[in-house]
């Protein structure tokens, strides 16, 4: 099953690991970091104590932003 996850395009997930996102937006991690910490940020996710970002909702984010 784990192997099946990996052949899944980025732009199909819904939910994108921190270096997923670096890869798919062109922003650096510690800039994901940073935005991830934003109190009531949309598009991120806790599990446990790892943050996945909810591609849509980032996607959504960026688009409406002209400096990050």
């Amino acid at each position: 099953m784990e192997s099946d996850n990996k052949n899944i395009p980025i732009w199909e997930k819904a939910m994108l690991t921190k270096q997923e996102a670096a890869l798919y937006s062109h922003i650096g991690i510690n800039k994901l970091e940073e935005m991830l910490k934003v109190p009531n940020c949309p598009f991120v996710l806790y599990v446990g104590k790892k943050k996945l970002i909810k591609r849509r909702k980032f996607e959504e984010y960026l688009s409406e932003q002209i400096e990050i």
